[in-house]
């Protein structure tokens, strides 16, 4: 195993940065979610650590050991891709031992590992399997198993569950999960779907334009975001923002004339304007404490939950109640957010207060 380093990481293509200076330092046996917008790097960072992309400036160091340098089979790395690049006229079994064979590792320790490995994945049943009668999710298991078979330091994850279909995500998400449990190898996962880092990870990594945005514990990042991007990335449904105008000292006056109380903590001066940031999840309908008033524009029922579009504060806003209450569009609502769940930022830079 080894604690993956990087530091001061660059890349170009052509005179275009993608990414630009990053530091990062993933602890010995960690998962390690990098999530963000199309675009912002991820991926292209996943290729650098894994030796498929160059650097363009920086370093990165596997334990102490630099290995910038070294190519992709040297690094001692597996990967996971989207695309599960099976070998079609080869069995399960075949296709997980096919790296150690091209690496002259004997059959009786292939043969070996590739059981360990089935065992580990559930795997065992389907060795004599080709890849065509194999389920989505049973594919993935075999790519998954190829890695495992190498015992690398690092596994690199390049959204390996985008091809599958919603039910079957949550159940390689569990499995994924397992396997890291089982293993306890340094594990960096990319994906776009930030509910995936949240359920998978131990730390969440958010990119935004080849820059880190916050790196930190998913909790952390929900409870505590960093600034505007974080916070309207980290949570489904993504939070509201609402601009308001200090008054009274810690006090917060919205558009819509209603005035909502801040936690006293948070540093805003009277007369200042700021971004608010309300979580639809923290809505409590019919509290007088720290009232919002609206009227409802659009009722969604998911069961358990009932999404609602609220026209609230001046604009419209999502807010979340029990699938149990009995609304409708048209009808005058009113709820309030506890002042130490509303999230307060800069107008100007976006950071958090």
């Amino acid at each position: 195993m080894a604690s993956v380093t990087l530091n001061g990481l660059k890349k170009s293509f052509g005179n275009v940065p993608v990414i630009h200076g990053l530091d990062l330092t993933i602890a010995d046996g960690a998962f390690v979610a990098l999530v963000g917008p199309s675009g912002c790097g991820k991926s292209t960072l996943l290729r650098m650590i894994a030796g498929l992309e160059e650097l363009t400036d920086g370093e990165i160091l596997f334990g102490d050991r630099p290995v910038d340098h070294l190519s992709p089979r040297d690094r001692n790395i597996a990967m996971v891709f989207q695309s599960y690049a099976l070998y079609p006229h080869m069995t399960v079994a075949q296709n997980m031992a096919f790296n150690l064979k091209i690496a002259g590792v004997p059959a009786a320790e292939r043969d070996r590992r590739v059981a360990d490995a089935a065992r580990l994945l559930e795997l065992t049943d389907l060795l004599n399997r080709r890849p065509a009668h194999l389920s989505g999710g049973q594919r993935q298991r075999v790519a998954m198993g190829r890695a495992v078979v190498r015992d690398p330091a690092v596994f690199l994850f390049d959204e390996p569950l985008s091809n599958l279909d919603a039910k079957l995500r949550v159940q390689m998400r569990t499995e994924i999960k397992g396997l890291h449990a089982k293993i306890k190898r340094t594990s960096i996962y990319v994906t776009h779907d930030q509910v995936e880092a949240m359920t998978l990870a131990d730390t969440v990594v958010v990119l935004n334009k080849g820059r880190i945005e916050q790196a930190g514990a998913p909790m952390d990042l929900y409870r505590t975001p960093a600034n505007l991007f974080v916070a309207g990335f980290i949570g489904s449904p993504s939070m509201n923002f609402v601009t308001a105008d200090i008054v009274d000292g810690s006090a917060a006056k919205l558009p819509s004339g209603d005035v909502l109380k801040l936690d006293p903590t948070v540093a805003v001066t009277t007369g200042e304007r700021v971004t608010l940031g309300l979580r639809p999840e923290n809505f409590v309908p019919g509290d007088a404490n720290n009232p919002l008033h609206g009227k409802i524009r659009l009722v969604e029922r998911t069961g358990a939950q009932t999404h609602l579009v609220v026209d609230m504060a001046g604009q419209d806003l999502t807010v979340i109640v029990d699938g149990g209450i009995d609304v409708s569009p048209g009808m005058d609502f009113t709820a309030s957010v506890a002042p130490a769940l509303i999230h307060v930022f800069d107008m100007a830079t976006g950071a958090r207060r």
